[in-house]
């Protein structure tokens, strides 16, 4: 039976959902912050993940980036996916926190990647697109010997402009923004809701309750269990 959540999430025409690493979680990815997370088990994981950090020590960076952030055989999960399918149904957009490529894999639409794809790798040297495949087997570019890299917005670097013009732009069409996977802490992604259209209702799926400084409905449920009633027929 669907719920009153749901049933808003069927209704609505012009959804945006704001989703973490709580997303991804299902699939098998580990998150940042939680008991088990990669901040938990890593201290100087912010730094180790920075533009600092690649710069000092770019060996070390490519280590810690294969060795922790990679899990090229993770499948979407019943979120992605039912998430993709209103995307593709021009019925919504997704901006996104995660870097592990989910949901392009899923084939969705309208997606803004805010942090960036760790799958989309460039030459620092020439500029040139390289297979993920190619930079899980070296840091080096083959043509040029150039430094590979991540396409990702690392600490102490900024978000790209173009992510927060068509984040916001969506924002500003929604009738429903959706609030998923996230602690909703983290900045300037957690900033986007102030660009919302105040006519929007705002909805967050989430364990752990949130808080925040305006009226919203907080479903506390696992985001597993809530899509896999959700009807994107």
């Amino acid at each position: 039976m669907e719920t009153t959540a749901q049933q808003l999430l069927i209704t609505s025409q012009h959804i945006v959902f704001m989703t973490g690493a709580g997303v991804s979680t299902p699939s098998g990815i580990p998150d940042y912050r939680s008991k088990n997370g990669l901040y938990t088990g890593h201290h100087n994981a912010e730094y180790y993940l920075s533009h600092a950090f690649l710069t000092e020590n770019p060996g070390g960076f490519y280590d810690y980036l294969k060795s922790n952030l990679y899990y090229p055989d993770a499948q979407p999960n019943v979120i992605h996916e039912k998430m993709a399918a209103l995307t593709r149904q021009d019925r919504a957009s997704v901006i996104t926190q995660n870097i592990d490529n989910l949901y392009n894999v899923a084939d969705t639409r309208h997606l803004v990647e805010f942090h960036g794809n760790l799958y989309q790798i460039y030459c620092t040297k020439c500029g040139q697109s390289v297979a993920w495949q190619d930079y899980l087997k070296s840091p080096y570019h083959a043509s040029d010997h150039g430094y590979l890299r991540p396409n990702v917005v690392l600490y102490d670097e900024g978000i790209a402009q173009t992510n927060v013009e068509r984040a916001v732009a969506a924002l500003q069409r929604a009738d429903l923004v959706v609030i998923c996977g996230t602690s909703f802490r983290v900045y300037p992604f957690a900033g986007l809701i102030d660009y919302r259209n105040p006519r929007a209702k705002v909805m967050a799926i989430n364990e752990e309750p949130l808080k925040l400084p305006f009226d919203f409905t907080m479903v506390q449920q696992n985001a597993v269990d809530f899509f896999k009633d959700v009807s994107v027929s």
